[in-house]
């Protein structure tokens, strides 16, 4: 197989649960092969470099292996390599957001109608300076 769909691919390396969301993940612009944005159709070789956002997290990869069908996690493995690099930032991004977490405040529940429209005025007060 010297060549395969990105979208495909994406789905079988297990990056993505099913082709459509592969493929809308592509369309919007959260998928981007060697730096440039692509289209779903844009066909992936070996050795291309692979920059997929997951979430919060931006994960790049050497594609290694192509594959159009889905198979197991251990086999979707072996499709991809990440690089060094994306692991490394990754974690250190995993960590400053595990220690920014009591910088939030929980509440208990939604706010009721009065307390939204003081939210929205003070936000349009914000703006407005």
């Amino acid at each position: 197989m010297d060549k395969v769909r990105i979208d495909k691919w994406l789905w079988a390396a297990r990056f993505f649960k099913t082709r459509n969301i592969a493929k809308q993940a592509v369309e919007g612009g959260k998928v981007q092969i060697n730096g440039q944005r692509v289209k779903p159709s844009r066909e992936l070789e070996v050795g291309s470099v692979v920059t997929v956002r997951q979430g919060w997290d931006d994960k790049t990869v050497d594609v290694l292996a192509l594959s159009d069908q889905r198979r197991g996690a251990p086999e979707a493995q072996k499709l991809y390599c990440e690089q060094e690099q994306s692991i490394a930032l990754r974690e250190e991004r995993a960590a400053e957001r595990k220690a920014g977490l009591g910088a939030f405040i929980v509440s208990e529940h939604k706010p009721n109608k009065k307390q939204r429209r003081q939210i929205h005025r003070f936000r349009q007060n914000m703006g407005e300076d």
